[in-house]
């Protein structure tokens, strides 16, 4: 074969090759799918906005199987029995679309054409922090949904599992005055007391005396996501301190709460920036354990309590480790 025969077949070749390459790609779309092909998610995204964002922690989606769905107007649990408090409005919306602090122009645009991460990026600057007092998510999501009638975003179980109930775009109603700035978690904890009487009920301790949760006989336990999962505070002792000037008791979380906790937390603020990596503090940079003033909260952002917003709140509690939560997020968004 001559040189200039050999030359042309090299350029048929890489013609032929160019024409089977564009017709290829003129079937998938901009980002290189193909119609119809199916995007699986890995199982650490929470949803933002409709976007997804990884946590690194295990969430489970409203729209996943063993997910809780608030978006939901019926019982979950059992749809044809409503809870007497409940039964003038029997199938109600427990969430809002659109948030009470806009301004009329963002409003109208929400109303109109729905949320863009841009704009919920600039109006959500608080993630507030509860404890459940019921136990267990499955147990929260009963009492939370089908009983009461309020919504929360977050649900972080024993075994650290989250459970993401709502878009965050949508306002839950978890936390009063702070919904319309905020997002909310609801974290399995039985709570704090003055003294250990429901502690001791809920809580039993092995032949090495380390404390573990015990499910009350009438809770079901198929609600936590991990098998046979032994729930163990991450300290051993009660921890007692004083919240809105009463003194109280309580046992801490697990370590798979912290660790799910930190990195939904670290999330938030990359997602979210305006939600900054910090709790409230006294002016000597301890933590503050009352409750902000209107003006106060009106100049804060960041991660809270319940307590912070109302005084009638003690949740999440003397035991909750504010600056293991904190400094862990911290070092995952440096």
């Amino acid at each position: 074969m001559s040189r200039i025969a050999s030359t042309r077949r090299q350029l048929q070749l890489i013609a032929t090759t160019a024409i089977a390459l564009t017709t290829l790609t003129g079937c998938l779309g901009p980002q290189g799918f193909a119609p119809g092909e199916r995007l699986e998610r890995v199982g650490d995204e929470i949803v933002v906005a409709g976007q997804l964002f990884h946590t690194g922690a295990p969430v489970v989606l409203w729209m996943d199987k063993g997910g809780y769905d608030a978006y939901r107007v019926e019982c979950k649990f059992d749809p044809e029995v409503m809870h007497p408090k409940r039964q003038k409005d029997p199938k109600p919306n427990r969430y809002s679309s659109v948030r009470g602090h806009l301004p009329e122009d963002v409003k109208a645009d929400v109303q109109s054409n729905g949320w863009s991460l841009e704009e919920l990026q600039d109006h959500i600057d608080l993630f507030v922090i509860h404890y459940d007092v019921c136990g267990t998510s499955r147990q929260c999501f009963k009492v939370l949904h089908d009983l009461r009638g309020l919504s929360v975003q977050f649900m972080l179980d024993l075994d650290g599992t989250i459970y993401q109930t709502l878009d965050l775009k949508e306002r839950a109603w978890h936390a009063g005055s702070a919904n319309d700035r905020s997002v909310g978690i609801e974290i399995a904890n039985i709570g704090a007391y003055k003294n250990m009487d429901t502690l001791n009920k809920w809580y039993s301790k092995d032949e090495d005396g380390r404390p573990y949760v015990t499910l009350p006989k009438w809770m079901k336990k198929d609600g936590i996501k991990t098998p046979d999962y032994v729930a163990r505070p991450a300290r051993d002792e009660p921890v007692k301190g004083n919240i809105q000037g009463t003194d109280l008791m309580q046992y801490d979380l697990t370590d798979a709460q912290y660790e799910s906790l930190i990195k939904l937390t670290a999330t938030l603020n990359a997602a979210l920036p305006k939600i900054e990596l910090d709790y409230p503090r006294n002016d000597d940079g301890t933590l503050r354990t009352v409750a902000f003033d209107e003006a106060e909260m009106a100049d804060y952002s960041g991660v809270l309590g319940h307590y912070h917003v109302t005084k009638r709140k003690t949740d999440p509690g003397p035991a909750f480790d504010w600056d293991r939560v904190i400094n862990g997020a911290r070092k995952l968004s440096r």
